[in-house]
């Protein structure tokens, strides 16, 4: 388990295994959206991982993913190929992960709530083969990139395009001609843009470029020193932060001794400061 760096802050038992950094469902979204990402366990256990997609072993940075509820990461095309290819008698339980071994089903359960499942029945409602194991009536033509010429917009209401499905003109933020999945994803380019000149996130020092770099340890100790030197902390300091306020002074002070210590310890053993090395001084034996 462990604590996102995002500013939900939610406990998580995700791993982002590129990052190197716990995240939740809602950076999977996202931040992550092209990361593998598998429980911290899995990381412990193996942290070797391939950054391709399972079906072309290509890269996944910069093209269009889809993550399932298990959290296997594939290209969206290959991933619509593949299923594709299923024979079109197919039960909505045969549609599985193509990931030896994991066998979780790709369309999510109805009662299952998260950003992910939320994402997946997004991109799954474009395709015929899904529609139906989402429990959607088919379309009737499949949406496909659209050329619209270039002259005024059309009205709000929307005209009624081939095969009697309504074309979908109502969004003001997206530019026409783009499929739907085209709008979809210049929709969450807008809001991560936005989102990303928050000052809730430009203002956690976490959420800069240099949030993935391993820290050393007394950087948790600088953190904390900051945190109890503020006056608000000031206020409402406990028993506990003056026990360790006291132990930590304590611990500096017995390293200090010890430092110094050894340094004496060293200096004793001079040869120079030994008095029978001094040709200076003659000791006379007494009779």
């Amino acid at each position: 388990m462990g604590l996102c760096k995002c500013p939900k802050r939610m406990v998580t038992n995700q791993f982002c295994f590129e990052h190197r950094v716990n995240v939740c469902e809602h950076c999977m979204v996202s931040s992550h959206s092209t990361c593998p990402v598998q429980s911290y366990l899995q990381w412990l256990q193996d942290s070797d991982y391939n950054p391709n997609c399972f079906f072309c072993n290509g890269p996944l940075a910069g093209e269009e993913c889809v993550r399932l509820s298990c959290y296997h990461l594939f290209r969206w095309s290959c991933l619509d190929a593949h299923c594709r290819s299923l024979p079109p008698d197919t039960a909505p339980a045969g549609y599985l992960c193509p990931i030896p071994g994991c066998n979780t089903p790709i369309f999510p359960p109805e009662n299952l709530v998260s950003p992910v499942a939320d994402k997946l029945r997004s991109v799954l409602q474009d395709v015929n083969w899904a529609r139906a194991g989402l429990g959607l009536p088919l379309l009737s033509l499949e949406r496909k990139p659209a050329v619209v010429p270039s002259g005024p917009r059309p009205s709000p209401e929307g005209e009624a395009g081939e095969g009697g499905v309504t074309q979908d003109v109502t969004n003001e933020s997206a530019p026409s001609g783009l499929s739907a999945n085209q709008r979809r994803q210049t929709l969450e380019t807008t809001v991560n843009m936005d989102l990303a000149k928050s000052p809730l996130i430009t203002g956690d020092p976490d959420s800069e470029g240099n949030k993935y770099r391993r820290r050393p340890p007394t950087d948790w100790l600088l953190r904390w020193w900051r945190t109890m030197m503020k006056p608000a902390a000031q206020r409402r300091r406990t028993a506990v932060h003056w026990l360790m306020l006291a132990l930590i002074i304590s611990v500096a002070f017995l390293t200090l001794v010890m430092l110094f210590n050894y340094l004496g310890r060293s200096g004793r053993d001079d040869p120079l400061l030994d008095p029978m090395n001094n040709p200076n001084i003659r000791i006379a034996d007494r009779i």
